[in-house]
């Protein structure tokens, strides 16, 4: 191939040698004609034969079992790096579940997200002392784990805006207070951004409501945000409303207060124990009622699930 190329180049030269070294006046139009010319046959030809020689030892490579740049003689299953397993999958190596499972227990709280920890913090709370948690990785493995942490204290519905009070108590006070734990509570304060006016109408329905359950809140002007909020460009907005009390917190640490409330309140976490069924049995009434749940590890009976796994 470099003695086709070489050969090309040779006789492009000496075409415009030989063109160079006309006498009459159209000598330059002729020199432009001829380079073009020369330029076009050479690329021509070396794109051809480029062609030809890819074909050939493509065919050839197939005939003989070569099917790459690769010298490997066959796809690789493993992974090109220096380690083997996450860390996510070493934890979940682990075999069998943290602790014995009991033979029964009063409630069974299936997931150990946000929800599962929450809802086995208050039946401990309230009195139960026979409830299990049934997680079937880690605490917070699922969903949990990468939430953003967000408090908002205003939502349009009542029920809503008191449920969100009482979290927020929780978990910026009475958790710290029951288990020396800190949940990673942050009164950094809220923005509800309005970029029309019927958004900043709804916000200012969220402020009245707030007023009656104690929620302090105020609605901005595009100024008054920028005051507050310096980096924020307020161009585009027509106000805000600003709730000085909401806040963040750290969801792994949460649930892990959560968890160690409960425990200390008489409920059972138990990780690694992934749930594979729920046995139910009809009554003398004839309704299906909940008797059992099954793991891969065993089965405890109960009369009571509460399902807060993810999707």
């Amino acid at each position: 191939m470099f003695t086709l190329v070489t050969g090309i180049v040779g006789r492009w030269r000496a075409i415009c040698v030989t063109a160079l070294q006309r006498p009459n006046s159209d000598a330059a139009a002729i020199r432009i004609v001829v380079w073009i010319a020369a330029a076009s046959f050479s690329v021509k030809m070396i794109m051809r034969y480029l062609s030809r020689t890819v074909h050939l030892a493509t065919r050839a490579g197939y005939r003989y079992g070569y099917h790459g740049l690769s010298t490997a003689t066959g796809h690789t299953t493993e992974k090109s790096v220096p380690y083997v397993t996450t860390l996510k999958e070493e934890g979940s190596a682990t075999k069998g579940p943290t602790k014995p499972l009991p033979k029964s227990a009063d409630v069974v709280v299936i997931g150990g997200g946000s929800l599962g920890c929450q809802t086995t913090y208050h039946l401990a709370k309230m009195g139960m002392k026979n409830v299990v948690l049934l997680e079937r990785d880690r605490l917070t493995s699922g969903t949990t784990w990468h939430t953003a942490g967000l408090l908002w204290q205003l939502r349009p519905s009542d029920v809503e805006v008191e449920l969100l009070a009482h979290t927020r108590n929780v978990v910026s006070q009475d958790l710290e207070q029951e288990t020396g734990l800190h949940t990673g509570w942050i009164e950094n304060g809220g923005l509800f951004i309005a970029s029309n006016k019927q958004r900043l109408d709804e916000y200012k329905r969220l402020m009245s409501l707030g007023k009656v359950y104690g929620v302090e809140s105020y609605v901005l002007s595009p100024a008054e945000t920028k005051d507050l909020y310096p980096l924020m460009n307020v161009d585009d907005l027509y106000g805000t409303l600003y709730v000085p009390k909401d806040g963040t917190m750290d969801p792994a640490g949460t649930c892990t207060t959560l968890a160690r409330a409960s425990t200390a309140r008489g409920a059972q976490v138990i990780e690694n124990c992934p749930v594979t069924g729920i046995q139910v049995k009809t009554d003398d009434f004839g309704v299906k009622r909940v008797v059992a749940v099954e793991t891969e590890y065993g089965t405890v009976q109960t009369p009571c699930v509460v399902n807060c796994a993810a999707l």
